[in-house]
């Protein structure tokens, strides 16, 4: 959830730590720090708040090195304070960065303190540079080692640490070298021409590099000007292949737009395309897109079991329905965090798919380890980064291809999970259920989404003009039958993450169990209403609100016929074929969020408390 950046080279490498720094602001953070070693003394600067202040200190006491390291901190252990903020330093010797949770820290921090050792923040970080400190100490005063002494001190103190860690550590000892180590958390390696960088993720590297090496699971790094050393999780001497990112520095920026989300929600009939784009033959689906075992896996799955967080398991709830109504496959679905800690049941011939846009995310990677212990033999992911830990630990891979997504609040890669969900449905309903005729219908349909999208995309203005009704709303109401329950989820979510209006979602046959108490003129109700042949029992629902004075918007298909009611606003959605539908009516319930929160004046891409990939508990 924070961002590391580090580097060593011939140059001063303040301005690409800080130029990193920024790149990685989209992750969300509240602080921001980085130093360096110049002249055997460590340098460093931090500061609460974004990571301009950060340069404004520079800016008025510039400091510069050829080894650093930087960090933008999201709270976890102990509030925002300059004080908490990365690097952290032992005794002006060693500087450490660090994303992730060490679960142990209490045990160590009393540990050291009774050997002395004066504790300046309340994070779990500290006890991780002053153990290094400590091994370094004690290496030396035992054997005198000092050429790699900072190396085999990181190997020592990583074997008391538990927890997830992605760790960037440097040492006045060992001037010229980097240390980089992973473990639940991800790290990166950026290749340069006689230099070399690390991060937390490619983004922030992209204007030095675009060759990466990825840390592997328990893997420690020594880089230096002259090359790279790396050890796996048993201390083996280990090569790591050399990837060639087709990402670009200017893919991340915002170009015209004023958000990163507004270009986001723009792209996506682009990057909808992109999902289809080579894994159709002649307009069937090729099952090898999963993987070349993908057919021999297929044939023995008797059941799904899908695991995901947030926004992707909205996309799971979506998917669950497709999987029964058109494969006729039983499936299940879980919040990753609550499944891996109960006792779950897992028949053998069920297929774990696990869905994440950075592939990251630590609960949902953990409950595909937690499935796997448990016997599940098969696995899927669905992912947007093709180099995550989610990815290497999977049998089948299917890519979202939705391109770098940088606003916190998900928007083009939930539709490109949605797309590459009703792909996995077809591959596997052909094996239950699903006839040649209807794939076809639902392939021409897909092939549709990208136009449908645009002429969605048309209402932009109509959309902004409605969002003024929520200017001094405080709650708000979303409602949707089928699959379209879950899109009212995802819209309650948007609007909450990104307005800070409390929002909540409800299948509307529940209106009556509970949610209509809630109702009067100052509850904004949503609908999402798709010509299926759930129309008329929304219907119902809708005139139960109106008739309380609920004001209700309804984005409806444009065939059905308006209703005649003062309280009921129509938004007029392109018609679409059911099976799709879900994916168009999501874009409209993105424009709204995103209009409403620039409305209140919110930080829209990155908003309070919150950040892009959630890589610890």
């Amino acid at each position: 959830m924070c961002g590391i950046v580090g580097g060593i080279a011939q140059r001063n490498v303040v301005p690409i730590l800080l130029e990193g720094l920024k790149r990685l602001e989209y992750r969300g953070y509240d602080s921001a720090g980085l130093a360096v070693i110049n002249n055997q003394q460590i340098y460093r600067k931090r500061e609460l708040g974004k990571v301009k202040g950060l340069e404004a200190l520079l800016e008025a006491d510039p400091i510069s090195g050829h080894i650093g390291i930087a960090h933008t901190r999201w709270a976890t252990h102990g509030k925002p304070s300059t004080a908490n903020a990365h690097p952290h330093i032992c005794r002006h010797k060693v500087a450490v960065v660090h994303n992730g949770i060490i679960e142990n820290h209490e045990h160590l921090r009393e540990v050291q303190q009774q050997l002395g050792y004066e504790f300046t923040s309340e994070t779990d970080t500290e006890v991780i540079v002053h153990e290094i400190y400590h091994a370094l100490e004690s290496l030396q005063l035992d054997s005198g080692q000092t050429s790699d002494g900072l190396l085999s001190a990181v190997k020592k103190t990583v074997k008391k640490l538990d927890g997830a860690y992605a760790l960037g550590i440097m040492s006045t000892d060992n001037p010229d070298t980097l240390i980089a180590c992973r473990k639940g958390s991800p790290l990166v390696i950026g290749v340069g021409i006689g230099e070399y960088f690390i991060a937390s993720d490619v983004a922030a590297l992209l204007p030095v590099t675009q060759r990466f090496i990825f840390l592997e699971e328990g893997d420690i790094a020594a880089i230096t000007i002259n090359g790279l050393v790396f050890y796996d999780l048993h201390d083996q001497l280990v090569s790591r292949p050399i990837i060639e990112s087709q990402l670009t520095a200017d893919s991340v920026d915002k170009g015209e737009y004023r958000h990163y989300m507004l270009k986001e929600i723009y792209e996506q009939p682009f990057a909808i395309s992109q999902v289809l784009e080579g894994r159709f033959i002649n307009n069937r689906l090729q099952e090898s897109a999963f993987g070349h075992n993908a057919a021999e896996v297929f044939d023995s799955i008797k059941s799904i079991q899908i695991l995901a967080c947030g926004t992707s398991y909205h996309a799971g709830l979506v998917a669950r329905y497709w999987f029964e109504e058109l494969a006729h496959i039983p499936c299940n679905i879980e919040v990753a965090s609550e499944f891996r800690y109960r006792s779950p049941v897992i028949d053998p011939d069920t297929l774990i798919v696990t869905i994440s846009q950075s592939g990251e995310t630590a609960d949902t990677l953990a409950a595909l380890l937690e499935a796997k212990k448990l016997g599940a033999k098969y696995s899927l992911a669905i992912c947007n980064v093709p180099e995550s830990s989610l990815v290497r630990e999977s049998d089948l891979v299917l890519m979202t291809r939705a391109g770098p997504e940088i606003g916190v609040a998900s928007t083009k890669a939930f539709t490109t999970q949605l797309t590459t969900f009703m792909l996995l449905v077809i591959a596997i309903g052909r094996r239950f259920h699903l006839t040649d005729i209807v794939e076809q219908k639902i392939t021409s349909e897909l092939f549709s989404l990208p136009g449908k999208i645009e002429k969605v995309l048309q209402l932009d203005d109509e959309i902004k003009a409605l969002s003024e009704q929520f200017a001094e709303k405080q709650h708000a109401l979303f409602l949707g039958r089928g699959t379209h329950y879950p899109i009212a989820m995802e819209g309650a979510l948007k609007l909450k993450e990104i307005s800070y209006i409390h929002a909540e979602a409800y299948p509307a046959g529940e209106l009556k169990h509970g949610p209509l108490a809630l109702i009067d003129a100052e509850m904004p109700v949503v609908t999402v209403a798709p010509n299926n042949s759930l129309l008329e029992k929304l219907k119902s629902n809708i005139q139960e609100v109106s008739a309380r004075g609920g004001q209700l918007i309804v984005f409806m298909d444009e065939t059905l016929a308006a209703a005649n009611d003062e309280n009921v606003q129509i938004v007029k959605i392109p018609q679409v074929g059911n099976e799709i539908s879900p994916i168009v009516y999501t874009i409209p319930l993105q424009l709204l969020a995103y209009h409403v929160a620039v409305l209140k004046g919110t930080d829209v891409d990155q908003p309070r408390n919150l950040a892009k990939s959630v890589t610890v508990e």
